[in-house]
């Protein structure tokens, strides 16, 4: 294992949908909670319209700087047209926000691999997508950001993962050689992919062991459950 370890924050070290409860389902629970008959038809709505939302780039993009924003932008498109109010639409879209941030928790094990990683003389950096606001306020209530070296926020740079730019600010800033550097995420595409473009190794995270999909956009070179994995591997020779 090389000295320098790139992270991703958001259900790698955090579990932030991975495992979480269907927010949108328990936000009609709330808001709809005299027809809860409609809801599996409501939710496989919006789950469709939040998949073509959240594939186009350069919305998704402007979505994840404003999580609340986007949500409503869901709401609307999926909601309206069953009868519901727009301030209905939009109360429930921020109960959905609100509710995945507040279940937000480090994986087990996660935080205390960091900390051996780095006692173990790693170099560690964190590159995570989304705004600046959402993820430092993450970082601070879970005491991340002593524990590395450089971070790099897609809202606070202008561009995220898969962008090469993110991947070759960290290599600059380690002067590390890119075969010297792991990349550990849960992102195929953004993670993995966007890290291998570079020569960086590319680590998946697959909490739950569902292995790769039938066309995966990139074969990672690693495959961990729990970041504490990477601990088995040899120490750094000092």
């Amino acid at each position: 294992m090389p000295q320098v370890l790139l992270f991703d924050l958001d259900d790698t070290i955090l579990r932030f949908s991975t495992g979480q409860p269907n927010f949108w389902q328990l936000a009609l629970e709330c808001h709809l909670a005299c027809s809860a008959e409609h809801h599996p038809r409501l939710c496989a709505h919006i789950e469709r319209v939040s998949d073509e939302y959240w594939c186009e780039p350069e919305r998704a993009f402007r979505g994840r700087q404003d999580l609340h924003a986007a949500r409503r932008a869901i709401a609307r498109a999926a909601l309206l047209a069953e009868g519901l109010s727009l301030d209905l639409c939009e109360r429930i879209a921020d109960e959905v926000t609100d509710r995945e941030e507040a279940h937000v928790r480090p994986f087990d094990g996660a935080v205390a691999a960091l900390h051996a990683l780095r006692e173990r003389g790693h170099r560690l950096a964190l590159l995570t997508n989304g705004s600046g606001l959402f993820q430092r306020r993450k970082l601070q209530r879970f005491t991340l950001e002593p524990l590395f070296e450089l971070i790099l926020i897609e809202g606070e740079l202008g561009y995220g993962k898969p962008d090469a730019r993110v991947f070759q600010a960290a290599l600059d800033f380690f002067a590390a050689a890119a075969g010297d550097t792991w990349m550990i995420g849960d992102n195929l595409e953004a993670d993995i992919a966007g890290a291998q473009a570079l020569g960086i190794h590319g680590v998946w995270h697959d909490p739950d062991g569902r292995g790769l999909p039938e066309r995966p956009p990139a074969v990672p070179a690693r495959v961990i459950r729990q970041v504490a994995d990477l601990l088995a591997e040899p120490a750094l020779a000092h």
